[in-house]
Order: C-alpha cells, then structure tokens, then sequence
C-alpha cells in the first residue's frame, strides 16, 4: 500500500468542487494541490479549506512574480487561518512566456528572482506580526514595510514552502531554501534515482539541513489501463502539451529524447498540436509518464515512492488534452488502485 497519497483538483463549479473534496479526504488522502494554471490557486485553497478537516492544502504551484512577495505571503496565511493551520505554500517561476507574455511580470535570472521572493515571503508570515520589518531593496523588489503588521492571528509560527524542480540548478535551490520539494510530474523515474537525490543532497549539505528534515513530494501523471496500447496513447498527449515547451528541450535531450522533443516544440509553435502528438513516440511516454497495464504501474509508483515522502498521482489531460469523460476514467483508477480507503 503507497502511503501519503495527495491528489490534484482544478477549479470547477462550488458544489461539484464540494463534492471532490469531501471524497478526497474520505479517501484518506493526505492532501490536494490546487494549481495556478488558468486561475490563481488561493481562492479554491480557501473554499477546500471550509469544507475539509484534515486535509493538508497545498497550491501546486503558485507563480512566484505575478504577485507581490507581501500578496502572496497573505494569501497563504488567510488560508492557513481558514484550515487550521495545514497551508502547504508551493511557489514557482514557471516558465518565461508564461510570466512576460500572458501576466507581463518581469522574469530575470528566475533562480535568484525565486531565492529573493521566498525570503521575503517568509519574513512576512514569519515576523510580520511583530512590526519589526523594514525596507526591503531586492534585485527584483523594493518596498518598504516599517509599521507593518498583520491584522489578525497566525495559526503558526511558519508555513511550509515547497519548491517545484525539473533541472539541475532548481533541485539544489529546493534542497538549499526550501522546506519541501515538489517534483515535476514529467521526471523519469532514473531522474529521481539518480539525479534527484545526488543534487538534493547537495543543496541540503550546502544549507547544513538534514534529508529527515526536507519533504520530498514527487508527482506523477498516471493512466491506468487494461490495455496498454490505450493508456501509452491517451498519456501521449499530455506529455506533448510539456514537450512542446522550448525551456525544457535539454531535460528531454539528457534523456536521448532531443529529436523528438524539438519536433514537438516546432509543431507547436505552428500550433499544430496533432502534429506535436504523433511526435511523441511510445518509449518516450513510458520514460517520462507512468502509462500501462495495473500491474506495470504498481510497480512504477512503487519505485517512485521508495524516493519519495509523499506522492501526487495525476490523471493525464493537463491543457484539455484528453476528453473530461476519459480523465475522469483515469482518476477513478488511480482511486481504485492505490487510494487507502478503496
């Protein structure tokens, strides 16, 4: 049995929303991630918050430039007062297009734009009942919060910050300034066997923390099928919907995917996404998804999770790239298959 098992809900209608919820933490999950996609993730953290009782609440993940540092550190404390204190703050750069082009937030060096915006945050969840903070002159924020105090009660003396990983550089950061990591749902399982742990260790020797001290949580598509064949191709999409970003070609080139990955990134930017799918070939699923027959992803999730602190099992369809009927299939397979309570 896959033990702290989280899954991911999307916004959607309240009493549908509700509804999910309350069969999530009837399940025994351990939590729900709530993701910035096409909507900022505070509101519906806040509604899970006021119909749940032990589920941690988590944004999977919030975009860390398209709101002021202070912003988000309220946010994440309003949910926390509204949950009782099981806020799980994931907080990441995104990708270029997606900040400059569609939120018109400034983007940098995201790294170091990443490592300001977390320490600021955390002084305003931390210390911002004190009155003690000041002005802040940052590379990428400037304000000034002499006389600043929050208006009402914290739950806690802090809130958790996860960090979202795929490269190198971001995995070190997590382990360095994070309380937690959050795994990219497309990592190959020989990525997190080797690459993860080695670079993770690194970051946390760097910050003299201890890995007991560190929450690893590793995400992973998951499509469940009697047939195979059915399972590798309704994952295809998905996959091709992160493939098709151009930021993340070298991950896919460290793999020996660099051809198919660059194909799906021109068919892409022609926005010819049939094109970008029959790009993908079998074997790349399989690498970078957990597509197949029960039995195939038992054995998969088992080893992820030998790595793992937590798990978040997705059903593939990210972006609308499978049809709601197909992923809700999916979903109540991963429920059937690993939840506690099925």
């Amino acid at each position: 049995m896959i033990k702290n098992l989280w899954t991911f809900l999307e916004s959607m209608p309240g009493k549908e929303f509700e509804r999910a919820v309350r069969e999530v933490e009837d399940a025994g999950l351990q939590g729900i991630w709530i993701p910035q996609l096409f909507s900022p993730p505070f509101p519906a953290m806040a509604a899970a918050a006021m119909v749940s009782t032990r589920l941690q609440i988590g944004s999977g993940v919030a975009l860390a430039f398209t709101r002021s540092p202070v912003e988000t550190a309220l946010c994440a404390l309003e949910v926390d007062v509204l949950s009782g204190g099981r806020t799980v703050l994931g907080l990441g750069t995104s990708v270029q297009m997606l900040n400059e082009k569609i939120h018109g937030a400034v983007y940098g060096k995201p790294l170091a734009h990443l490592r300001e915006v977390v320490r600021m945050v955390r002084d305003v969840i931390e210390r911002g009942h004190t009155g003690e903070l000041g002005a802040y002159e940052g590379e990428y924020h400037r304000f000034d919060l002499s006389g600043f105090r929050l208006g009402g009660p914290r739950v806690r003396k802090s809130i958790p910050i996860y960090l979202p990983a795929l490269f190198e550089s971001s995995i070190r950061l997590a382990g360095e300034i994070g309380d937690g990591l959050a795994g990219h749902p497309v990592w190959s399982l020989r990525w997190v066997e080797n690459e993860v742990r080695r670079l993770l260790d690194e970051g946390l020797r760097k910050a003299g923390r201890k890995r007991e001290d560190f929450h690893v949580s590793l995400w992973s598509y998951v499509a469940i099928d009697a047939d195979r064949k059915r399972a590798i191709d309704d994952a295809r999409a998905t996959l091709a919907f992160y493939s098709g970003i151009a930021q993340y070609e070298r991950y896919y080139t460290a793999h020996g995917f660099g051809d198919a990955a660059r194909a799906v990134i021109a068919a892409t930017a022609k926005g010819d996404f049939p094109a970008a799918i029959a790009a993908v070939p079998d074997e790349m699923v399989t690498t970078f998804m957990t597509a197949g027959t029960p039995d195939e992803v038992r054995e998969r999730i088992e080893a992820l999770g030998r790595s793992a602190d937590s798990l978040t099992l997705l059903p593939p369809g990210t972006g609308g790239t499978l049809p709601a009927e197909r992923v809700r299939a999916y979903r109540r397979a991963i429920a059937e298959t690993f939840y506690p309570s099925r």
